[in-house]
This record gives C-alpha cells, sequence and structure tokens, in this order.
C-alpha cells in the first residue's frame, strides 16, 4: 500500500494513513467514543497511533518474538508530551516527526511520516492533559 505525505480522510473526516489501521482502530471503540485520527508510525516499535476523545491508542511491536500489543492510555494518565528533535529549536519547533508520550515511568516514542502528523497529535495530547 502507498502511504501520501496527506493522510487521507475517512467517510466521517477523519485523518487516517491506512485503512487498515484505521478500522483496526474502528472495531475497538466503545460506546459513545469519537475517533479524531489514526497515524502511521515507522521506525522500531510503533506501528501506528490512534486518537479518540478519551484515549491514545498505541500499537507497539516492540515484544519478543511475533508479539504485539495495542495500549490503550486514558488522557488522565499522560503526564507529559515531547516533541523529539535532532535539531535546535532555532529552525520550525516542530523540525521532526517525533513525539515522546509519558506514562508514568514509561515513554512512548512515535516517529510519524511527516512532522504536520506530529504536530496534530502532540497538540491535541497537550490540551486535553492540560484542560481548557
Amino acid at each position: 500500500m502507498t502511504i501520501t505525505s496527506e493522510p487521507a480522510a475517512a467517510p466521517d473526516s477523519v485523518p487516517f494513513d491506512r485503512q487498515d489501521q484505521l478500522e483496526q482502530i474502528q472495531a475497538g471503540l466503545v460506546a459513545g467514543e469519537n475517533l479524531l485520527a489514526v497515524y502511521d508510525a515507522h521506525g522500531i516499535g510503533t506501528g501506528f497511533l490512534g486518537l479518540t476523545d478519551r484515549r491514545v491508542i498505541i500499537q507497539d511491536k516492540s515484544f519478543v518474538g511475533e508479539k504485539l500489543a495495542v495500549t490503550s492510555v486514558p488522557y488522565s494518565r499522560i503526564h507529559s508530551v515531547s516533541v523529539l528533535s535532532n535539531k535546535s529549536f532555532a529552525g520550525s519547533f516542530f523540525s521532526s516527526g517525533t513525539i515522546g508520550i509519558h506514562v508514568g515511568t514509561l515513554t512512548y516514542e512515535v516517529e510519524f511520516r511527516g512532522s504536520e502528523k506530529a504536530q496534530h497529535v502532540h497538540n491535541e495530547i497537550l490540551n486535553r492533559i492540560v484542560g481548557d
């Protein structure tokens, strides 16, 4: 499957990269939960990340053997979210497509296919953890 730099949109305007990931997240939603986005990730570990109005859903492929986990993290359990970059802040704040999601002593590092997706996820999580 070809992944474009711009995410496709689900019929209900949910941005996503891959149809199979979108369908997997949709199948696991609870009653009344609204899907916000599903983005493919690359690099070691994470397969994709889904955002809903209640939680962050992360597919983690870093387990031993052929195992993978789909982990749900309620926004109330996220302590902070970071933008990870190898560049100085002299350039764009989102010069990287990588964010860190800090849950207790664990950090999920997610590298997206584009800095605009990282910025969307970062800002959505930040808005939900700091409140209005």
